[in-house]
């Protein structure tokens, strides 16, 4: 499985490494005092980059790439959006940082200062891609929910390309293709799941194909609703009948209100219904709630995915 994956994220990731010619093409720019700027050409969501390798002044307004530096060992990020910088990285949110926006808009008068080599987003960042780039090295590492595992590898690769970290990067792929195989193993017989997001005390479901596809196609639970509706980001809302009909061996919960700070009933408030309590999932104890942070916040990322890996590990053993 390990060289397999190491394949995968070979083809998946075009990243060539180039040597630029530092400071002109004149005889004097050759001294013995000027240096090579070394950069790879990094291919992204929103086309490719030449990046430099090893940038020392990095801002990210996506959390899955912070979570990955910070995995990695990178520590050359010096800006975020601290306001939804997650617990688990809440260093990055105190006075050695900058602020530098939100998730969706950038601070443009806190960027300059910085003075950044390199800015990355992705997902609710994404469109600020274009004022950002006509100023900064950007890149954009968007993920792609339907191919969770491919996209994970191929982000992962590219910040370990250009942060020499590869062999770490190997290192912590590979240990979470086996247990990823692992749970979908053990996961095999175990019955059908359905998905539910609350929010403001209402539900919402998404199955096969929704920004939560990998709780199917990574850990391989057979849905319990096989053509829920969706719409980009959004799932189908529902009602406590519809968790009733679909009688769930599982059921996957997961906060939004809890992942963004929001006020109101909690997931265990919400689905303390007489309905929901009718199907098998609730009957045989096998409702999990999902860690908001690294589902909702984060989504992906090294450290992210580990935590949800882990809450289908310990789903099994409880």
């Amino acid at each position: 499985m390990q060289v397999s994956l190491r394949a995968r994220m070979a083809a998946l990731v075009t990243v060539t490494a180039v040597a630029l010619v530092g400071c002109g093409g004149s005889p004097e720019a050759g001294t013995a005092g000027d240096t090579a700027a070394e950069t790879i050409t990094v291919s992204h969501a929103q086309g490719s980059t030449q990046v430099p390798v090893n940038p020392q002044r990095v801002v990210t307004f996506d959390m899955a790439s912070l979570d990955t530096l910070d995995a990695l060992g990178v520590e050359s990020v010096k800006g975020v959006p601290q306001k939804s910088v997650p617990k688990y990285l809440q260093k990055y949110a105190g006075e050695g940082y900058t602020n530098v926006g939100t998730l969706f808009e950038p601070d443009y008068e806190a960027l300059p200062a910085l003075q950044p080599d390199l800015i990355i987003v992705a997902g609710r960042s994404s469109a600020a891609y274009q004022e950002l780039a006509k100023n900064f090295t950007v890149i954009d590492l968007t993920a792609d929910s339907t191919t969770f595992s491919d996209s994970l590898s191929k982000n992962v690769n590219t910040l370990a390309q250009i942060f020499d970290k590869r062999a770490e990067a190997d290192r912590a792929l590979a240990d979470l293709s086996g247990r990823i195989d692992a749970v979908k193993t053990s996961f095999a017989d175990a019955g059908k799941g359905l998905f539910l997001m609350t929010s403001g005390g209402e539900l919402t479901a998404y199955g096969p194909g929704s920004r939560f596809d990998l709780v199917h196609s990574v850990f391989g639970i057979e849905p319990a609703v096989p053509n829920i509706k969706h719409e980009a980001q959004h799932g189908e809302a529902v009602s406590f009948e519809f968790v009733a009909q679909a009688d769930p061996d599982w059921l996957f919960v997961l906060d939004r209100d809890a992942a963004t700070g929001e006020a109101g009933k909690s997931a265990e408030q919400v689905l303390d219904n007489a309905l929901v309590a009718r199907s098998k999932a609730w009957q045989q104890k096998q409702v999990v709630y999902l860690d908001p942070q690294a589902w909702y916040i984060v989504a992906s990322g090294l450290t992210a995915t580990g935590t949800m890996v882990g809450q289908f590990e310990n789903a099994l053993k409880a």
